[in-house]
């Protein structure tokens, strides 16, 4: 079975045109994740104080 490499290196140009902006869509949609990922961590403190108190314990059980 060939590598990757191996199987972009006998694409024709055109092809590695198309190639190389799925994989700049891919590094972007990684880099969107991660910055979701961390905006959802940095606001869970500050949403702590809301969500973690006696009066919501009757959703938490549902």
């Amino acid at each position: 079975m060939r590598t990757l490499l191996e199987k972009i290196q006998v694409l024709p140009p055109h092809r590695l045109a198309e190639v190389e902006d799925f994989v700049d869509f891919l590094q972007l949609r990684e880099q969107q994740r991660g910055l979701t990922r961390d905006a959802a961590a940095a606001s869970l403190p500050a949403f702590a104080a809301v969500w973690d108190n006696p009066d919501d314990d009757a959703y938490n059980a549902i």
